[in-house]
């Protein structure tokens, strides 16, 4: 592979993942234009990785068409619900696989992880960074490779929601105490239990992102 070639790909690689990373930290919301010499010009990078890396992105449906522009897509009551039963699923499993497979330095780290989190409970932004570093943690430490490829999709999809529950008066302490029982668990090495605590811990979390949804259908009437 010459030179060109591979620069090539490796500008449309960032120009994917750097698009994606503005996505997920909220500089585009749901609704937002992607505009490609917009975008060439915040990233510095050239217009054709960039066009690729919009068409990457909607074949994924992260992005839609309206009229010949390309916006950020948003997920309606139906596409959510359906999102969080395959979180659930997958990230429950994940917790498994993590009980049984993960050395005793990612437990540990998950702990550090956890007990850090702790000071940020005041901060909804910063806590659901820290959130999403925490899930990813446990996804690797399941030492399972296509499982952690199937959740990647699923959290880029997350994405999509214009808010965030832990923004939700209460609900980080709540998020927080959930997550310490997901990580004595795998510290247990009980899958069962890891399983489960995750699993509720996605369900609580889903069911208030429902209400957080329906305060703002009844704000708008």
């Amino acid at each position: 592979m010459n030179k060109t070639t591979t620069g090539a790909r490796s500008g449309n690689t960032d120009a994917y993942s750097m698009i994606l990373d503005a996505i997920d930290t909220g500089i585009y919301t749901p609704g937002d234009r992607l505009v490609e010499s917009e975008l060439a010009e915040r990233f510095g990078v050239s217009r054709t990785p960039i066009r690729e890396a919009l068409q990457r992105l909607e074949t994924q449906s992260l992005l839609t068409r309206d009229g010949r522009s390309l916006i950020v897509a948003s997920l309606d009551h139906n596409q959510m619900a359906e999102l969080y039963v395959v979180r659930g699923e997958l990230e429950g499993l994940a917790a498994r696989l993590a009980a049984r497979n993960a050395t005793e330095e990612e437990i540990r780290l998950l702990r550090d992880m956890l007990e850090a989190d702790n000071a940020l409970l005041e901060h909804p932004a910063a806590l659901a960074r820290a959130n999403r570093r925490f899930h990813k943690q446990i996804h690797l430490a399941s030492h399972n490779r296509f499982l952690v490829r199937q959740l990647d999709l699923v959290h880029r999809s997350m994405a999509l929601m214009a808010t965030t529950s832990l923004a939700v008066v209460g609900r980080g302490a709540i998020a927080q105490a959930e997550h310490d029982q997901i990580v004595t668990a795998i510290e247990a090495r009980d899958g069962d239990a890891a399983d489960a605590a995750l699993r509720a811990h996605i369900s609580v979390a889903f069911t208030t992102r429902l209400r957080q949804e329906a305060e703002r259908r009844e704000a708008e009437s």
